[in-house]
């Protein structure tokens, strides 16, 4: 229990580090959840050990997470264009992620394991400063929220042919077949609500039945049972359930909807998502690192291929976007570098399959961290600077 303490601690502590540091320059929280896990881990103070239940709990935060950025989709702000362009830009970007890992690496599992980490986009790090950016409800926001869809979904799909052991063909047959089960549970979910369901779900909102939380529990355990049992990652089925729930509260009343966000907010990020990356920094392979100055050499070298391989194809395909102002292709080019969760998750998934040593697995997710502390905020500076031009032409 005094690990998971100490664990639940530097959860809390992440948030009030943040806020003072915002006087001088904004860190997203998962950055310090991995930097206090980090110090309370073996490589510095040796407060945190992990064992099952720890693993357990962790594995269970990052179902979560996958499952929140499921939910942050919304399909009807994404249609047309924007998903369109997202389509092309991350397979673009895992050809080109590819491509500069064989290239360096011969074509081994660790050139797709390399090539797989450099085409993620941190979703829900990003999303947060876009909506507080106030630009989430214009088309720059609806094509951030597409490069970060695919930027999530596209990896933990392809993750399921190269961390497989079947055949490919039967790998594709076991995705289709969990396609069409998600298909069909996110056309239920868009369904209105029976007239007794709907009563039964307002009627316990504020009470200690909370029946809409425990579907939502329901919904999301089945999805992962239901990838686990055909042999792909669990994190597709979170994934999925996400984008279900989504649609089934979205076929609800608005105030409901709020409500209902706001409770999967205080359970996602206030407990387990923030446990998983304490976690992850505990697991964090600092002192191979040091000890390997090649590695270190590695940080920049993958903070650049970052913005090579997600920020370049984004760059190129928005650069005649018609509903973007001059200048908005560039940021969206930053928001799609900065990567941060997937890496964690596809360079620990690698280091277990024995595909890279865990200097360069820390390496990568040394670059995945400053990348998002470094692209979003000069994201940002573009995208007002742009928003600035245009008021003063129009003025």
């Amino acid at each position: 229990m005094i690990t998971v303490l100490i664990i639940v601690l530097a959860a809390a502590i992440s948030p009030i580090v943040a806020h003072a540091l915002g006087r001088f320059v904004r860190v997203p929280n998962v950055v310090l959840e991995i930097l206090l896990g980090v110090l309370c881990g073996p490589v510095v103070f040796g407060w945190i050990k992990t064992d099952g239940v720890i693993e357990t709990i962790s594995q269970f935060g990052l179902s979560m997470l996958m499952f929140m950025a499921g939910y942050e989709i919304e399909f009807a702000r994404i249609k047309g264009r924007p998903i369109r362009l997202a389509i092309y830009g991350w397979f673009a970007s895992l050809a080109l992620g590819l491509l500069v890992a064989v290239a360096t690496n011969g074509f081994t599992l660790a050139a797709q394991v390399i090539g797989l980490a450099l085409c993620t986009t941190a979703l829900g790090t990003i999303l947060p400063m876009v909506r507080d950016a106030g630009a989430l409800p214009t088309p720059f926001g609806s094509r951030v929220l597409g490069i970060g869809a695919l930027g999530e979904f596209g990896p933990i799909v392809a993750m399921a042919f190269v961390f497989s052991e079947d055949e490919r063909w039967h790998t594709i047959a076991l995705i289709a077949l969990f396609t069409v089960i998600a298909i069909i549970a996110a056309a239920m979910a868009a369904r209105p609500r029976h007239p007794l369901l709907a009563r039964l779900v307002a009627g316990t909102m504020g009470s200690s039945g909370q029946l809409a939380v425990r579907i939502v529990m329901f919904v999301l355990i089945a999805m992962i049972a239901a990838a686990s049992a055909f042999g792909l990652d669990v994190l597709l089925g979170a994934f999925a359930a996400g984008i279900v729930v989504r649609l089934a509260v979205a076929s609800g009343p608005e105030a409901e909807e709020h409500v209902i966000s706001s409770k999967l907010d205080a359970i996602g990020f206030g407990f387990l998502i923030p446990f998983f990356f304490v976690v992850s920094g505990a697991n964090l392979d600092l002192k191979a690192l040091f000890t390997d100055p090649h590695s270190l050499l590695l940080i920049p070298v993958f903070l650049l291929a970052f913005l090579l391989v997600r920020g370049l194809p984004t760059y190129l395909l928005h650069q005649r976007d018609p509903d973007l102002r001059p200048g908005e292709n560039r940021a969206l080019a930053l928001f799609a570098a900065a990567g941060l969760p997937l890496i964690v998750v596809i360079t620990n998934t690698g280091v277990q399959q024995g595909a890279i040593s865990s200097a360069h697995a820390a390496a990568m997710v040394t670059a995945g961290v400053f990348s998002v502390m470094i692209y979003p905020l000069v994201a940002l500076r573009l995208y007002r600077s742009a928003l600035k031009e245009c008021e003063d032409l129009s003025a």
